[in-house]
């Protein structure tokens, strides 16, 4: 009997203890229930509460919605301000900028691939003075640009510590652009060459590039030279295999293997040459360092470097000719120089059909549209024949 009554009491005590256990489980799934629908009703709350701040901060601000850019319209993040398309492709009134040359030559090497024009072009003459300082013949061609307005920019390459006095009504006031210092027969003087075409090639109107220099005067009046080279299917650049010690005897052989013997050639340095070709040469950096370090005089690196690499690439498109006569029949590195003495009517009507020559593959009357080397002495008889010579 006492064992019974103990077996007994002990099982009471067993089932006790399991009830004892089972309540305290159950109260703690009880409280973590509660806890987790208080953490959620906390973060419903605070999901709410910021959309109410958010929308009351934006009625504050009033802070409106993005509106889609307009495809002409850049907006520039330096300014606030706005670019438009006008801004863009609008020539300065003032050729001076404070790019060096590196930044030059990449700024005027873009150029949009897209051949059509979102805006009306009337294509441009740029002519490019190569010059020491002052233009001595500056009154002749203002009566050669006056009234063409809209279909030439001037562009004038001087010592970088010239000073011009220009008044505003010339032609060539404010067309001074950065300069460096140049030297006869050296890489400097294609360097300022390239200088001149790059400016030129910042404005999009800009199609013909003609290089003279401050003792160049025209042959013709301006229309006649705008639809000479206008109607022209090619650049007029000369580029001559030419025997001998100035042709040929000039090359190096460390211009090797990006230049060969078979490739050397030689011109003029007075050019005229269309935009693509204008590109080419400011965008080049594969010929310009071979030129640099083995032409030096007695290899004049301005008569080889553009006529070598242009017929290197672009034969197909040279006129290989001149449009600048010049008198190398008395010999020596400088051609013939003419004063007032020699300026006379019968000589100019000359000059222009001076040589014989091709136009379009055909033979022409006219060869050449302007003619060096003249001194200032000359300006008073050009003057007097303009009108009844050259058209002016």
């Amino acid at each position: 009997m006492k064992m019974t009554v103990v077996e007994i009491e002990e099982g009471a005590k067993d089932n006790a203890a399991s009830t004892l256990k089972s309540r305290l489980a159950n109260q703690s799934r009880a409280l973590l229930s509660m806890r987790l629908l208080q953490i959620l009703l906390l973060f419903l709350v605070l999901t709410l509460g910021i959309s109410l701040v958010g929308v009351h901060m934006i009625k504050f601000l009033k802070i409106q919605p993005l509106a889609p850019v307009a495809p002409t319209t850049l907006i520039s993040a330096l300014d606030h301000g706005t670019v438009s398309l006008e801004s863009f492709i609008r020539p300065p009134s003032n050729v001076w900028h404070t790019m060096n040359d590196t930044e030059l030559l990449w700024r005027a090497s873009m150029e949009p691939r897209r051949k059509v024009y979102p805006f009306k072009r009337v294509p441009k003459l740029a002519f490019m003075f190569l010059t020491k300082g002052p233009l001595p013949f500056a009154p002749l061609w203002e009566m050669f640009f006056k009234g063409h307005e809209g279909l030439y920019s001037i562009y004038v390459h001087a010592l970088p510590n010239y000073k011009s006095n220009l008044s505003r009504s010339s032609v060539f006031y404010r067309r001074y652009i950065p300069s460096q210092a140049v030297h006869w027969g050296e890489m400097s003087m294609c360097e300022a060459e390239r200088r001149l075409l790059a400016n030129a090639l910042l404005d999009f109107s800009n199609e013909w590039f003609v290089l003279v220099s401050e003792s160049c005067v025209p042959l013709r009046g301006f229309s006649f030279v705008y639809s000479y080279v206008s109607g022209s299917r090619y650049s007029f650049m000369g580029s001559a295999d030419e025997e001998g010690p100035d042709g040929r005897g000039r090359y190096r052989d460390g211009m090797e293997p990006e230049i060969t013997l078979g490739q050397w050639r030689k011109g003029s340095q007075w050019f005229e040459i269309k935009r693509a070709l204008a590109l080419e040469i400011v965008q080049d950096t594969t010929y310009y360092p071979k030129f640099k370090e083995f032409c030096k005089p007695p290899c004049y690196v301005d008569e080889h470097y553009f006529p070598t690499m242009l017929s290197m690439k672009h034969r197909i498109f040279l006129a290989n000719r001149t449009l600048t006569w010049t008198d190398w029949s008395r010999g020596g590195a400088h051609p013939a120089t003419f004063g007032k003495a020699d300026i006379t009517e019968t000589f100019l009507k000359k000059l222009p059909g001076a040589k014989a020559c091709l136009y379009n593959d055909q033979r022409s009357q006219v060869c050449y549209l302007f003619a060096r080397k003249f001194a200032p002495s000359a300006l008073e008889p050009l003057l007097e024949l303009a009108h009844k010579i050259l058209g002016l």
